[in-house]
Protein backbone atom coordinates (compact mmCIF):
# COMPACT_ATOMS: atom_id res chain seq x y z
CA UNK A 1 0.00 0.00 0.00
CA UNK A 2 3.08 2.14 0.71
CA UNK A 3 3.90 2.58 -2.77
CA UNK A 4 0.94 2.55 -4.19
CA UNK A 5 0.10 6.11 -1.99
CA UNK A 6 3.79 7.23 -3.15
CA UNK A 7 3.12 6.40 -6.87
CA UNK A 8 -0.55 8.16 -6.38
CA UNK A 9 1.34 10.96 -5.27
CA UNK A 10 4.12 11.31 -7.20
CA UNK A 11 1.05 11.31 -10.31
CA UNK A 12 -0.55 14.49 -8.71
CA UNK A 13 2.58 16.18 -9.39
CA UNK A 14 2.16 16.28 -13.33
CA UNK A 15 -1.60 16.22 -13.06
CA UNK A 16 -1.88 19.51 -11.49
CA UNK A 17 1.30 21.05 -13.60
CA UNK A 18 -1.14 19.84 -16.76
CA UNK A 19 -4.48 21.48 -15.06
CA UNK A 20 -2.61 24.57 -14.46
CA UNK A 21 -1.04 25.15 -17.58
CA UNK A 22 -3.56 24.69 -19.98
CA UNK A 23 -5.61 26.83 -18.16
CA UNK A 24 -3.29 29.41 -17.97
CA UNK A 25 -2.79 28.73 -21.47
CA UNK A 26 -6.43 29.56 -22.28
CA UNK A 27 -6.28 32.68 -20.46
CA UNK A 28 -3.87 34.11 -22.74
CA UNK A 29 -5.91 34.03 -25.18
CA UNK A 30 -8.96 35.54 -23.82
CA UNK A 31 -10.02 38.67 -24.34
CA UNK A 32 -10.65 41.45 -21.95
CA UNK A 33 -8.03 40.88 -19.31
CA UNK A 34 -7.25 43.03 -16.36
CA UNK A 35 -5.83 45.50 -18.18
CA UNK A 36 -8.48 45.99 -20.65
CA UNK A 37 -10.48 46.17 -17.64
CA UNK A 38 -8.89 49.32 -16.07
CA UNK A 39 -8.47 50.36 -19.48
CA UNK A 40 -12.31 50.35 -19.68
CA UNK A 41 -12.78 52.16 -16.19
CA UNK A 42 -10.27 54.71 -17.09
CA UNK A 43 -11.26 55.74 -20.86
CA UNK A 44 -12.44 59.48 -21.07
CA UNK A 45 -10.24 59.95 -17.72
CA UNK A 46 -6.62 59.53 -19.10
CA UNK A 47 -5.18 62.39 -17.50
CA UNK A 48 -6.17 62.13 -13.62
CA UNK A 49 -5.50 58.86 -14.29
CA UNK A 50 -2.44 58.92 -15.63
CA UNK A 51 -1.59 61.43 -12.41
CA UNK A 52 -2.37 58.93 -9.80
CA UNK A 53 -0.91 55.81 -11.40
CA UNK A 54 2.27 57.00 -12.87
CA UNK A 55 3.30 59.54 -9.87
CA UNK A 56 2.24 62.74 -12.33
CA UNK A 57 5.16 62.87 -14.41
CA UNK A 58 7.95 60.55 -16.72
CA UNK A 59 9.27 60.24 -19.89
CA UNK A 60 6.87 59.37 -22.54
CA UNK A 61 7.34 56.42 -24.62
CA UNK A 62 7.95 56.52 -27.94
CA UNK A 63 5.43 56.94 -30.49
CA UNK A 64 6.56 53.29 -32.08
CA UNK A 65 5.86 52.26 -28.20
CA UNK A 66 2.72 53.93 -28.67
CA UNK A 67 1.29 52.38 -31.45
CA UNK A 68 2.03 49.12 -30.02
CA UNK A 69 0.55 49.79 -26.44
CA UNK A 70 -2.51 51.04 -28.60
CA UNK A 71 -2.68 47.97 -30.60
CA UNK A 72 -2.61 45.42 -27.94
CA UNK A 73 -5.52 46.67 -25.42
CA UNK A 74 -8.63 47.81 -27.12
CA UNK A 75 -9.48 50.84 -25.94
CA UNK A 76 -6.12 52.22 -25.11
CA UNK A 77 -6.10 55.02 -27.51
CA UNK A 78 -5.50 58.60 -26.08
CA UNK A 79 -4.07 57.28 -22.62
CA UNK A 80 -0.67 57.69 -21.95
CA UNK A 81 1.58 54.65 -22.94
CA UNK A 82 3.63 54.78 -19.91
CA UNK A 83 0.28 54.66 -17.83
CA UNK A 84 -0.37 51.36 -19.37
CA UNK A 85 3.07 49.76 -19.18
CA UNK A 86 3.01 50.93 -15.44
CA UNK A 87 -0.57 48.40 -15.77
CA UNK A 88 1.14 45.70 -17.29
CA UNK A 89 4.07 46.13 -14.61
CA UNK A 90 1.60 45.86 -11.89
CA UNK A 91 -0.15 42.87 -13.16
CA UNK A 92 2.66 41.27 -14.01
CA UNK A 93 2.01 41.11 -17.83
CA UNK A 94 5.37 42.45 -18.47
CA UNK A 95 7.55 39.49 -18.19
CA UNK A 96 6.83 36.63 -20.57
CA UNK A 97 4.38 34.03 -20.08
CA UNK A 98 6.18 30.90 -19.07
CA UNK A 99 8.34 33.41 -17.12
CA UNK A 100 4.81 33.68 -14.94
CA UNK A 101 3.87 30.58 -15.32
CA UNK A 102 6.89 29.34 -13.48
CA UNK A 103 6.95 32.06 -10.89
CA UNK A 104 3.15 31.27 -10.31
CA UNK A 105 3.69 27.61 -9.58
CA UNK A 106 6.56 27.98 -7.58
CA UNK A 107 4.66 30.11 -5.05
CA UNK A 108 1.36 27.77 -5.41
CA UNK A 109 3.68 24.82 -3.86
CA UNK A 110 4.51 27.42 -1.23
CA UNK A 111 0.67 28.40 -0.65
CA UNK A 112 1.48 31.74 -1.48
CA UNK A 113 -1.38 32.55 -3.85
CA UNK A 114 -0.60 36.57 -3.83
CA UNK A 115 -3.34 39.09 -3.92
CA UNK A 116 -6.51 40.10 -5.71
CA UNK A 117 -6.30 42.68 -8.72
CA UNK A 118 -9.06 44.41 -7.47
CA UNK A 119 -10.25 43.15 -4.01
CA UNK A 120 -7.08 44.62 -2.06
CA UNK A 121 -6.60 41.74 -0.22
CA UNK A 122 -4.84 38.51 -0.01
CA UNK A 123 -6.70 35.38 -2.08
CA UNK A 124 -6.14 33.05 0.66
CA UNK A 125 -7.49 35.60 3.53
CA UNK A 126 -10.81 35.81 0.65
CA UNK A 127 -11.00 32.12 0.43
CA UNK A 128 -10.80 31.31 3.79
CA UNK A 129 -13.23 33.88 4.67
CA UNK A 130 -15.93 32.32 1.46
CA UNK A 131 -15.23 28.95 2.20
CA UNK A 132 -17.92 28.60 5.34
CA UNK A 133 -20.88 29.55 3.02
CA UNK A 134 -20.15 26.50 0.68
CA UNK A 135 -18.82 24.02 3.13
CA UNK A 136 -22.15 24.57 4.67
CA UNK A 137 -23.75 24.00 1.27
CA UNK A 138 -21.65 20.54 1.13
CA UNK A 139 -22.40 19.38 4.17
CA UNK A 140 -25.59 19.45 4.25
CA UNK A 141 -26.16 17.93 1.24
CA UNK A 142 -24.48 15.08 2.14
CA UNK A 143 -26.07 14.25 5.14
CA UNK A 144 -29.36 14.83 3.49
CA UNK A 145 -28.55 13.33 0.15
CA UNK A 146 -27.40 9.74 1.94
CA UNK A 147 -30.21 9.70 4.77
CA UNK A 148 -32.66 9.74 1.90
CA UNK A 149 -30.25 7.68 -0.79
CA UNK A 150 -29.25 4.81 1.37
CA UNK A 151 -32.80 3.52 2.31
CA UNK A 152 -34.79 4.07 -0.16
CA UNK A 153 -32.02 2.45 -2.22
CA UNK A 154 -32.44 -0.87 0.24
CA UNK A 155 -36.13 -0.81 -0.28
CA UNK A 156 -35.92 -0.24 -3.81
CA UNK A 157 -33.70 -3.80 -3.78
CA UNK A 158 -36.09 -5.70 -1.33
CA UNK A 159 -38.78 -4.64 -3.92
CA UNK A 160 -37.00 -4.66 -7.45
CA UNK A 161 -39.56 -4.67 -10.16
CA UNK A 162 -42.74 -3.88 -7.85
CA UNK A 163 -45.18 -0.52 -8.53
CA UNK A 164 -42.83 1.12 -5.56
CA UNK A 165 -39.53 0.56 -7.41
CA UNK A 166 -40.71 1.17 -11.14
CA UNK A 167 -42.46 4.94 -9.90
CA UNK A 168 -39.39 5.71 -7.69
CA UNK A 169 -36.88 5.38 -10.35
CA UNK A 170 -38.96 7.73 -12.75
CA UNK A 171 -38.93 9.80 -10.60
CA UNK A 172 -35.34 9.84 -9.22
CA UNK A 173 -34.92 9.69 -13.61
CA UNK A 174 -36.57 13.03 -14.13
CA UNK A 175 -35.39 14.62 -10.95
CA UNK A 176 -31.73 13.90 -12.03
CA UNK A 177 -32.44 14.94 -15.69
CA UNK A 178 -33.27 18.66 -14.32
CA UNK A 179 -30.22 20.71 -13.93
CA UNK A 180 -30.36 22.06 -10.13
CA UNK A 181 -30.26 25.92 -11.15
CA UNK A 182 -33.42 25.43 -13.35
CA UNK A 183 -34.91 24.06 -10.08
CA UNK A 184 -33.79 26.80 -8.06
CA UNK A 185 -35.11 29.23 -10.50
CA UNK A 186 -38.53 27.42 -9.93
CA UNK A 187 -38.46 27.40 -6.60
CA UNK A 188 -38.03 31.23 -6.08
CA UNK A 189 -40.63 32.07 -8.85
CA UNK A 190 -42.99 29.35 -6.42
CA UNK A 191 -41.97 30.41 -3.16
CA UNK A 192 -39.74 33.30 -3.29
CA UNK A 193 -41.58 36.19 -3.62
CA UNK A 194 -42.12 35.13 -7.43
CA UNK A 195 -45.71 35.17 -8.97
CA UNK A 196 -47.01 33.01 -6.02
CA UNK A 197 -45.84 32.37 -2.34
CA UNK A 198 -43.37 34.67 -0.16
CA UNK A 199 -42.36 31.95 1.95
CA UNK A 200 -38.61 31.87 2.25
CA UNK A 201 -35.59 34.41 1.62
CA UNK A 202 -33.97 34.84 -1.30
CA UNK A 203 -30.66 36.39 -0.22
CA UNK A 204 -28.10 35.13 2.06
CA UNK A 205 -27.61 32.36 4.64
CA UNK A 206 -29.08 34.98 7.36
CA UNK A 207 -30.98 37.64 7.76
CA UNK A 208 -29.76 41.44 8.58
CA UNK A 209 -31.02 41.29 12.29
CA UNK A 210 -29.46 37.70 13.00
CA UNK A 211 -27.26 38.95 15.83
CA UNK A 212 -29.99 40.38 17.65
CA UNK A 213 -31.51 36.70 17.82
CA UNK A 214 -31.50 34.09 20.37
CA UNK A 215 -29.76 30.93 19.84
CA UNK A 216 -32.45 28.94 18.89
CA UNK A 217 -33.91 31.92 16.17
CA UNK A 218 -30.55 31.64 14.73
CA UNK A 219 -30.95 28.17 13.76
CA UNK A 220 -34.40 28.28 12.74
CA UNK A 221 -33.25 31.65 10.40
CA UNK A 222 -30.07 29.32 9.30
CA UNK A 223 -32.39 26.90 8.34
CA UNK A 224 -34.87 29.20 6.48
CA UNK A 225 -32.21 30.79 4.20
CA UNK A 226 -30.78 27.31 3.59
CA UNK A 227 -34.56 25.45 2.56
CA UNK A 228 -34.50 26.18 -1.25
CA UNK A 229 -31.05 26.24 -1.75
CA UNK A 230 -30.70 22.47 -0.04
CA UNK A 231 -33.55 21.70 -1.86
CA UNK A 232 -32.88 22.85 -5.45
CA UNK A 233 -29.08 20.93 -4.85
CA UNK A 234 -30.51 18.00 -3.45
CA UNK A 235 -32.77 17.25 -6.36
CA UNK A 236 -29.90 15.48 -8.30
CA UNK A 237 -27.50 15.01 -5.17
CA UNK A 238 -29.48 12.03 -4.03
CA UNK A 239 -30.21 9.75 -7.39
CA UNK A 240 -27.19 8.68 -8.03
CA UNK A 241 -26.51 7.19 -4.81
CA UNK A 242 -29.93 6.02 -4.76
CA UNK A 243 -29.09 3.64 -8.07
CA UNK A 244 -25.84 2.56 -6.69
CA UNK A 245 -27.35 1.47 -3.31
CA UNK A 246 -29.77 -0.10 -4.90
CA UNK A 247 -27.80 -1.75 -7.41
CA UNK A 248 -25.35 -2.83 -5.04
CA UNK A 249 -27.48 -4.61 -2.61
CA UNK A 250 -29.37 -6.79 -5.50
CA UNK A 251 -25.94 -8.23 -6.45
CA UNK A 252 -25.13 -9.04 -3.16
CA UNK A 253 -28.25 -10.62 -2.46
CA UNK A 254 -27.90 -13.06 -5.41
CA UNK A 255 -24.79 -14.15 -3.94
CA UNK A 256 -24.46 -17.30 -2.65
CA UNK A 257 -23.41 -16.59 1.57
CA UNK A 258 -26.76 -15.38 1.40
CA UNK A 259 -28.87 -17.98 0.15
CA UNK A 260 -26.50 -19.81 2.54
CA UNK A 261 -28.25 -17.70 5.71
CA UNK A 262 -31.36 -17.71 4.25
CA UNK A 263 -31.21 -21.89 4.79
CA UNK A 264 -29.76 -21.52 8.04
CA UNK A 265 -33.28 -19.94 9.21
CA UNK A 266 -32.18 -16.68 9.70
CA UNK A 267 -34.74 -14.08 8.98
CA UNK A 268 -35.14 -11.21 6.11
CA UNK A 269 -33.82 -8.28 8.50
CA UNK A 270 -31.16 -10.35 10.01
CA UNK A 271 -29.53 -11.54 6.33
CA UNK A 272 -30.32 -7.98 5.17
CA UNK A 273 -28.70 -5.91 7.96
CA UNK A 274 -26.29 -8.70 9.35
CA UNK A 275 -24.84 -9.66 5.95
CA UNK A 276 -25.64 -8.00 3.02
CA UNK A 277 -25.47 -4.73 4.59
CA UNK A 278 -21.42 -4.52 5.01
CA UNK A 279 -20.60 -5.84 1.60
CA UNK A 280 -23.25 -3.93 0.26
CA UNK A 281 -22.13 -0.46 1.13
CA UNK A 282 -18.63 -0.56 0.50
CA UNK A 283 -18.58 1.27 -2.80
CA UNK A 284 -21.24 3.36 -1.51
CA UNK A 285 -19.04 5.05 2.00
CA UNK A 286 -16.42 4.90 -0.32
CA UNK A 287 -17.92 7.21 -2.10
CA UNK A 288 -18.62 9.59 0.25
CA UNK A 289 -15.25 12.39 0.14
CA UNK A 290 -15.97 12.11 -3.77
CA UNK A 291 -20.03 12.99 -3.19
CA UNK A 292 -18.38 15.85 -0.51
CA UNK A 293 -16.48 17.08 -3.13
CA UNK A 294 -19.16 17.14 -5.68
CA UNK A 295 -21.27 19.25 -3.49
CA UNK A 296 -19.13 21.40 -2.40
CA UNK A 297 -17.53 22.70 -5.74
CA UNK A 298 -19.73 21.19 -8.87
CA UNK A 299 -23.36 22.61 -7.40
CA UNK A 300 -22.01 25.39 -5.57
CA UNK A 301 -21.05 27.76 -9.18
CA UNK A 302 -24.71 28.33 -10.01
CA UNK A 303 -26.26 27.49 -6.75
CA UNK A 304 -24.66 30.41 -4.82
CA UNK A 305 -25.23 32.90 -7.46
CA UNK A 306 -28.94 32.40 -7.89
CA UNK A 307 -29.91 32.76 -4.46
CA UNK A 308 -27.16 35.10 -3.91
CA UNK A 309 -24.54 32.71 -1.07
CA UNK A 310 -21.17 34.49 -0.66
CA UNK A 311 -19.67 31.19 -0.84
CA UNK A 312 -16.43 30.17 -3.19
CA UNK A 313 -18.89 29.09 -6.32
CA UNK A 314 -19.69 32.99 -6.45
CA UNK A 315 -16.32 34.33 -5.94
CA UNK A 316 -14.73 32.18 -8.61
CA UNK A 317 -18.11 33.45 -10.70
CA UNK A 318 -17.16 36.94 -10.10
CA UNK A 319 -13.13 36.37 -10.56
CA UNK A 320 -13.72 35.21 -13.95
CA UNK A 321 -16.06 37.88 -14.61
CA UNK A 322 -13.75 40.93 -13.49
CA UNK A 323 -10.42 38.71 -14.84
CA UNK A 324 -9.22 38.50 -11.39
CA UNK A 325 -6.47 36.07 -12.22
CA UNK A 326 -5.10 35.58 -8.66
CA UNK A 327 -8.30 34.55 -8.16
CA UNK A 328 -9.33 32.25 -10.20
CA UNK A 329 -5.72 30.25 -10.57
CA UNK A 330 -5.75 30.06 -6.64
CA UNK A 331 -9.37 28.16 -6.64
CA UNK A 332 -8.55 26.26 -9.35
CA UNK A 333 -5.34 25.00 -7.94
CA UNK A 334 -7.17 24.10 -4.25
CA UNK A 335 -9.84 22.10 -6.07
CA UNK A 336 -8.03 20.35 -8.61
CA UNK A 337 -5.44 19.50 -5.49
CA UNK A 338 -8.42 18.54 -2.88
CA UNK A 339 -9.92 16.51 -5.92
CA UNK A 340 -6.57 14.83 -6.62
CA UNK A 341 -6.33 13.39 -2.87
CA UNK A 342 -9.89 13.17 -2.25
CA UNK A 343 -9.64 10.59 -4.57
CA UNK A 344 -6.49 9.01 -3.18
CA UNK A 345 -8.50 9.04 0.15
CA UNK A 346 -11.46 7.25 -1.31
CA UNK A 347 -8.68 4.59 -2.69
CA UNK A 348 -8.13 4.13 0.85
CA UNK A 349 -11.80 3.72 2.53
CA UNK A 350 -12.20 0.74 0.01
CA UNK A 351 -9.13 -0.83 1.82
CA UNK A 352 -9.92 0.04 5.03
CA UNK A 353 -13.78 -1.29 4.82
CA UNK A 354 -12.30 -4.44 2.83
CA UNK A 355 -8.95 -5.77 3.60
CA UNK A 356 -9.10 -8.21 0.57
CA UNK A 357 -8.44 -4.93 -1.88
CA UNK A 358 -4.86 -4.95 -2.73
CA UNK A 359 -3.62 -1.70 -5.09
CA UNK A 360 -0.41 -2.65 -4.62
CA UNK A 361 -1.35 -5.69 -7.41
CA UNK A 362 -2.84 -3.26 -9.59
CA UNK A 363 -2.24 -0.76 -11.84
CA UNK A 364 -2.46 2.81 -10.81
Amino acid sequence: MGAYILRRLLLMIPTIVGIMGISFLVIQFAPGGPVEQVIAQLSGQGDSADQRLSGGGGDMLSQAGADEMNSRYRGAQGLDPELIAKLEKQFGFDKPPLTRFGEMMWNYIRFDFGESFFRNTSVIDLIVEKMPVSISLGVWVLLLSYAISIPLGIRKAVQDGSTFDVWTSGVIVVGYAVPSFLFGILLIVLFAGGSFFDWFPLRGLTSDNFAELSWWQKILDYFWHLTLPLTALLLSAFATTTLLTKNSFIDEIKKQYVVTARAKGLGERQVLYGHVFRNAMLIVIAGIPGAFISAFFTGSLLIENIFSLDGLGRLGYLSIVNRDYPIVFATLYIFSLMGLVVGLLSDLIYTWIDPRIDFDRRDV
